[in-house]
């Protein structure tokens, strides 16, 4: 080290890096008190981050499906749905339906809950359920004499289902009425005999479960990680002093990192429960990279001047490194699913800080805590000088075998990931908000039960535009019931409701059976009827936009497999333009698929985009800092193969253990290929400082000397901060967790075994011993 120090060291005038860190080292106080002033306005948008884990949420603002919901939502403004489940072997006894209805009473007396149940619109035609044998019997004919009640979720196989409408003006207020239905359902859950249990499913309980448990994970393994980061420091540097250095710099870099989200307004989802993890990560190798240089002060040299010395010559890889991982994450911008994008920009501007407080705090701290040398104080890694005497001859021998072998690992894993046509698939792709929470819970297990035996909750909107006012004609209405009947003859749609639904429960209660003649004489007198039913009766208009009668819409009740973005839109305008050549009075009118359901389908279609575009943009922004960083071209690429290496058998680890993309794991390449490449940036650096003191062999040695603790150092602290995600309950943040954690100590394996091994083969170098 005190070659390093002795070789790299200027002669000449001080550059104004230098005097820069002179300042910083000479006045502590003019770096720390600015960071200090704007503390407490951090403090203040950084608590003002709300959660949201909505569809709504996943599709970035400008994408045009989503601009499309919006507008349909203005003419057709609807709540939220959640649907209550009640079970028992014999579902209609008398004892199981007065149950029932009692639930339902209850419900009604929530505010903002519309609850409807075949029991309520068999209520309205025959009066109040008064129980007994006979009406008993009759509800169940009634009940189960029609298709219409299955495929609206409220008759199933030992079930009777009471979905409710929530209106709610904001997320807050859901919460509010989500929490007044639980109140109202819990004494019948809790004692649901004589049903067999009550239970409650729906999208909103979905969120509020990811929202929850995204929560309390951070709140688990934040604290995890601060004790992971305590022993660490202690083991590495054994000071308080330096412990306290670190803490304040990282808790101040994650803070001010929190803040820009609140200015910037943006929402903590599933996803970005990551960045305080990775800014975190991140901070702390690099911190460890800066001290870890500076705590070898060679015995005689005024540690003031080794500080300044450790800054100049910390200052271009961490920078590199930390600006190519900025830029990396920023990448994510690409992407079409609104909180990576968010996630990415969110990650930049923490590495961004993190650089900051690296160069002008924490050096700062340690100068104002005298934070102790390893001459004062004997510090963790004796043992590295004995595996330096080692390693590079060990990758001279074994270059044959270390380099190619991590080529055809990489080539497997690439196979993994993007498959073979016509022989492998590529990776399972997860977009369904169910996949993500603990198939264990019941929220999950009701939620597969009620799309097996009721349908599906996936919801489509086919908005249909019907120019100059004709949306109650007979000829129109007539169209949208054979366009609703073509769509319920596709195996992956459970249900079509559309304008002339109540028509057909209508005809249906009046024992004309539930459907609608083909017959266009007959439509002129449904039309008129339809009319009446939407002017009497306001909770029917729900498919006609009665201000202006130019839009309808169709309810698609979709099951859960539909094939993907493209293949729902295909086969519903497939439908649609059947309808229009069979039906005449659909011929001047559009069609345009819209809703929730279609921009959760929409995410898959994003996915790999956002995994190979992010990527690429990541790995070319990393090769332009080593371009800036290394004179040999071929040193560029070397010193990717460690990260690239690492992905590719992450993708095919996850590929054997079962483990799918979803909007957590598909961040792994990004997330593992932006934090690793601080090690190859180092390592490379110190390896050109070495390579003037002669060939290949003094120059690993010199790399591995200056940096090779260090990296092992901020692989421990990478890998470990990401397992903590381990602990979560939500299956995504847990893969994500294990999986980034094996694939940074891979990433270190291969820094230290195919790296040098590579670096010979490139040299045509032999060891001098």
């Amino acid at each position: 080290m005190t070659a390093a120090h002795d070789a790299t060291t200027p002669t000449r005038s001080p550059s104004l890096g230098a005097r820069l860190a002179r300042l910083v080292v000479d006045r502590p106080w003019l770096a720390i008190l600015p960071w200090l002033l704007a503390a407490p306005l951090a403090v203040r948008f950084a608590l003002g981050v709300p959660a949201d884990n909505s569809p709504g949420r996943l599709i970035v603002p400008d994408d045009e499906d989503f601009r499309q919901t919006q507008a349909f939502a203005r003419i057709f403004p609807e709540g939220e749905y959640v649907v209550l489940l009640a079970e028992s072997p014999d579902i209609f006894s008398p004892e199981a339906l007065e149950r029932v209805a009692a639930i339902e009473k209850a419900l009604a007396r929530v505010p903002a809950v519309k609850p409807i149940s075949a029991l309520t619109i068999y209520e309205q035609v025959h009066g109040p359920f008064r129980g007994g044998e006979d009406e008993a019997r009759a509800f169940q004919a009634f009940a189960t004499g029609t298709r219409l009640f299955r495929t609206q979720g409220l008759v199933g196989a030992g079930t009777l289902g009471i979905p409710m409408e929530i209106e709610a003006g904001g997320r807050e207020e859901l919460q509010s009425v989500l929490a007044s239905i639980d109140a109202a359902v819990a004494p019948f859950a809790e004692h649901p005999a004589p049903l067999a249990a009550v239970r409650k499913i729906g999208g909103p309980y979905v969120d509020r479960y990811l929202s929850e448990e995204t929560q309390r994970s951070t709140l688990r393994y934040m604290p995890l990680f601060g004790l992971f980061i305590v022993a660490l420091n202690l083991f590495l540097y054994r000071s308080f002093r330096t412990l306290f250095a670190f803490a304040l710099t990282i808790g101040t870099t994650v803070l001010f990192t929190e803040a820009f989200a609140g200015v910037m307004g943006y929402v903590s989802t599933i996803v970005s429960s990551l960045v305080p993890l990775t800014v975190l990560v991140t901070c702390t190798a690099t911190l460890v990279y800066i001290h870890s240089l500076y705590v070898a002060c060679p015995e005689g040299v005024d540690p003031k001047d080794h500080q300044v010395f450790t800054l100049r010559n910390k200052f271009l890889p961490c920078t590199a490194s930390i600006f190519a991982a900025a830029v990396g994450f920023a990448a994510l911008a690409v992407s079409g699913i609104r909180p990576i994008r968010e996630m990415g920009l969110w990650v930049a501007a923490g590495m961004i800080l993190t650089w900051l407080a690296s160069f002008t705090l924490f050096p700062a701290l340690e100068r104002r805590l005298r934070t102790p040398t390893q001459s004062e104080r004997r510090t963790a890694g004796a043992w590295w000088p004995r595996i330096v005497d080692t390693l590079p001859h060990f990758t001279y021998r074994y270059r044959w075998l270390l380099v190619p072998g991590a080529l055809v690992a990489m080539a497997v894993g690439l196979v993994a990931l993007l498959g073979v046509p016509g022989r492998i698939d590529p990776m399972q792709l997860e977009t369904d908000s169910l996949d993500y929470i603990d198939k264990k819970i019941p929220l999950y297990q009701d939620t597969r039960r009620f799309e097996a035996t009721m349908g599906g909750l996936g919801v489509v909107e086919a908005w249909v535009h019907v120019p100059g006012g004709r949306a109650l004609d007979p000829d129109v209405l007539r169209g949208l019931d054979g366009f609703a009947r073509l769509l319920e003859a596709d195996p992956r749609v459970a249900s079509a409701m559309g304008p002339t639904t109540p028509l057909r429960v209508m005809r249906y209660v009046q024992g004309q059976g539930d459907a609608l003649p083909e017959d266009p004489a007959a439509w002129t007198k449904l039309a008129s009827d339809l009319e009446q039913l939407v002017l009497q009766h306001p909770e029917l208009r729900s498919g006609i936009d009665v201000g202006t009668l130019e839009n309808a819409r169709l309810r698609i009740v979709t099951r859960r497999d539909t094939g993907g973005y493209r293949a729902l839109q295909a086969s519903v305008h497939l439908a649609w333009s059947h309808a229009q050549a069979q039906y005449p009075g659909l011929a001047a009118c559009s069609l345009r698929l819209v809703g929730q359901g279609l921009l959760q389908a929409k995410i898959a279609h994003y996915l790999v985009p956002t995994l190979t575009e992010s990527f690429a943009i990541t790995a070319a922004i990393i090769f332009l800092a080593f371009l800036l960083v290394f004179r040999s071209p071929a040193a560029r690429l070397m010193a990717m193969i460690p990260s690239v290496f690492a992905i590719l058998v992450m993708f095919l680890v996850m590929r054997l253990s079962g483990i799918a993309l979803n909007v957590a794991t598909i961040l792994i390449a990004s997330t593992v290929l932006g934090a690793s490449e601080n090690d190859q940036i180092h390592f490379f650096f110190h390896f050109q400082e070495g390579r003037r003191d002669g060939g290949t062999e003094p120059a690993l040695r010199h790399a591995l000397l200056v940096s090779g603790r260090a990296i092992v150092f901020a692989t421990m602290i990478n890998a470990g901060g990401f397992l903590a995600l381990a602990l979560s309950p939500l299956p995504p943040m847990r893969q994500f967790g294990i999986v980034s954690a094996s694939a940074f100590i891979l990433s270190m394996i291969a820094d230290f075994t195919a790296l040098p091994a590579a670096l010979w083969l490139l040299s045509r170098d032999r060891p001098k011993s």
